[in-house]
């Protein structure tokens, strides 16, 4: 074995022996990818002070990475497997180095976004490669446990990019949190190339980019209207952008109806098991990306926790990520993927429920059982549903169904963060609009200053914005202290109610969405060969070398055939020579007459199996060992073919190294 990983998968005829260790590899990368997003939930209020973000620059900010990270999964998903996973692997990883590195070097509000987007962008890239390597590698029996740790990764992620955040704000500025994830990208490039081996689809065929380009334009348009549009009203702008969506994806599905090698075959989602998987993933990650939105700000603003310990406070919903993968590893297997998918979207849909009881005296113990049932929740049913997904693709298609499932996931956290907030939003807005009304700073004409106009708007905007401007009046007008605590407390109240009414939303849609994956999920008896209850446990079949049609040697066997009359009769060797020789005319070369002699002089194979036989049956049997069968040619070529590759593993050159 290599220090690198040289041999591609295709060509290996035993499972990778660094399998686990490149499996450690694909769970780095998912993580920068995932704490890129869930960091900036702590980041967001140092960055907006310190460029003095607007409502709208800050929205900019967050769907600079969602936009491009959810509309190009499935194409580069799909590229990865044309050229190479391993390769789109790195190459996403060198791209989210880099925007890192320049955002945080960047004071400027536009750099800060291109920054945003060129990870988004890299993002994209990394997310389907991780998944389809991750499938290819494994053999089946060993893919489920394989994804479930592969789906508990991203419960860890959305805990440690606010603990890490945090920590880097304690002592340095918000550009610190850009950098989180260049050494463990770092790492994961380095381990990349040593334990990732290289792997691409046999035969994919050509590229659908028309295809390609229409699923970008359907989900970045759909997605960037519906951010748009609940955060700052249905305006033209988003309602042009749904239109724009809406267009597109009516295009896409019947271009690739009518293509002859689609990007994605949308006849799939006929199966059951594929719609109910992805419905499922989707509905998840919209509820579950909400609720960890506003619960990080009420720990940070209502229950004034710093940003570290705001990230401690989260660990609880990764732990019982992890425990709830645990018990998917077992459960599934025995009553199938509807029990598991199911139990896990009721038990985050009373998670959601269990935000009803919160108010303005909540504390932290009345968010622990909601983030612990919502981690058990994400365990039990996100890594069956992944399974499941990449279950449904072949081989050639991995990058397909990896980006299918990472569109499903950010889709969803992205609809989450938008409704949801948006909900949150205009029911906070609606409840401190009373109070807002006593607001100090007006005129003698009754308009606000420049300032006072600045801090009602920011207070009516977040209740960041309220505890913010609630500082600032403590800290320059002493006189103001009291409406300064007045404007802190109605804020963390009508928040508060914001909660409640929001989580009512956002369970009516979980429990909607139980229902309808309940339904489309088959049961454990009805469920497919590709599902990860079966394929568990599927016996490793020997590679054996298909037979090749070859038209010359078709035709010389009907020659030979023709001449020999009966090929499977024991022929008279003289007699038929005879019979030959004297039919043949006088044109015939000595040559062909010496061919036909020696084809007859040479015993057929029904002579040699005849003889083989009768000396077996009069042979006397002797109590020995079964000798090993006799290989066919095809099984002797594959022998020699799988001897072949393992000498070039051993004695390539690194620089010839296949990505």
């Amino acid at each position: 074995m290599t220090l690198l990983a040289m041999t591609p998968v295709q060509d290996m005829h035993k499972p990778y022996a660094r399998r686990w260790s490149a499996l450690v590899v694909l769970c780095l990368s998912l993580l920068i990818v995932v704490m890129a997003n869930t960091s900036l939930l702590v980041a967001a209020p140092s960055m907006t002070l310190d460029l003095s973000l607007t409502s709208s620059d800050l929205q900019w900010v967050i769907d600079g990475y969602t936009v491009p990270y959810a509309s190009l999964m499935l194409l580069c998903g799909v590229i990865g497997d044309r050229y190479s996973r391993r390769g789109a692997l790195i190459l996403g990883l060198i791209i989210f180095v880099a925007g890192s590195v320049a955002g945080a070097l960047t004071d400027a509000t536009l750099g800060v976004i291109l920054a945003r987007i060129v990870m988004g962008v890299a993002a994209a890239i990394v997310m389907p490669a991780t998944l389809s390597l991750l499938v290819a590698t494994f053999p089946k029996r060993e893919r489920a446990t394989a994804v479930t740790v592969w789906a508990a990764t991203s419960g860890l992620a959305i805990a440690a990019g606010p603990l890490l955040a945090g920590w880097l704000l304690e002592s340095f500025t918000w550009h610190s949190t850009f950098l989180i994830n260049v050494p463990i990208a770092l790492a994961a490039i380095v381990g990349a190339v040593v334990l990732v081996p290289p792997s691409r689809a046999v035969d994919p065929g050509a590229i659908d980019w028309i295809g390609g380009l229409l699923s970008v334009l359907a989900v970045s348009a759909i997605v960037y209207a519906i951010i748009e549009g609940m955060h700052f009203g249905w305006t033209i702008g988003p309602l042009y952008f749904a239109l724009v969506g809406l267009l597109s994806t009516l295009g896409f599905v019947g271009w690739e109806l009518r293509h002859a090698n689609p990007l994605l075959d949308v006849r799939m989602f006929s199966s059951r098991i594929l719609s109910g998987a992805t419905l499922a993933v989707l509905i998840f990650f919209l509820v579950t990306f909400g609720a960890i939105y506003f619960v990080a700000q009420y720990l940070q603003f209502a229950l004034g926790y710093g940003p570290v310990s705001t990230g401690v406070h989260l660990l609880p919903l990764a732990g019982a990520v992890f425990v709830g993968s645990g018990i998917t590893m077992w459960l599934t297997p025995k009553f199938g993927p509807r029990v598991t998918v199911t139990a896990g979207m009721i038990l985050g849909t009373l998670s959601v429920v269990s935000l009803v009881e919160i108010d303005s005296t909540a504390t932290y113990s009345d968010f622990l059982p909601v983030l612990t049932l919502l981690g058990l929740a994400i365990g039990l049913s996100v890594s069956p549903c992944t399974d499941a997904i990449m279950g449904e693709f072949p081989d050639s298609k991995l990058g397909v169904g990896g980006g299918l499932n990472d569109t499903a996931l950010e889709l969803g956290g992205s609809l989450g963060i938008a409704v949801l907030g948006s909900v949150l939003a205009a029911s906070y807005r609606q409840g401190i609009e009373g109070f807002l009304q006593t607001f100090p700073g007006k005129q003698p004409n009754g308009q606000y200053t420049g300032q006072a106009a600045e801090g009602l708007a920011a207070s009516q905007d977040s209740l960041a914005g309220a505890v913010i401007v609630s500082d600032i009046i403590r800290a320059n007008n002493a006189f103001l202290s009291g409406f300064a605590d007045n404007l802190e407390a109605n804020a963390v109240a009508a928040f508060g109610d914001a909660v409640v009414q929001t989580s009512v939303v956002a369970a009516v849609v979980f429990g909607v969405g139980t229902v309808i994956v309940a339904l489309l999920i088959p049961s454990k008896n009805a469920a497919t060969a590709t599902s990860s209850e079966k394929i568990a446990f599927e016996p490793i079949v020997p590679f054996v070398v298909p037979p090749t049609k070859d038209a010359a040697a078709d035709r010389e066997v009907a020659e030979l055939e023709q001449l020999l009359e009966r090929p499977s009769a024991k022929p008279d060797k003289s007699g038929a020579r005879h019979a030959l020789r004297s039919s043949e005319s006088p044109m015939r070369t000595v040559a062909e007459s010496a061919l036909v002699d020696a084809e007859l002089e040479r015993p057929s194979i029904y002579q040699l199996a005849r003889e083989l036989g009768e000396s077996t049956a009069t042979s006397t049997p002797v109590d020995v060992e079964p000798s090993t069968p006799l290989q066919t040619f095809y099984q002797r070529a594959s022998q020699q073919h799988a001897t072949c590759a393992e000498f070039k593993e051993r004695s390539s050159s690194m620089w010839a190294m296949p990505l």
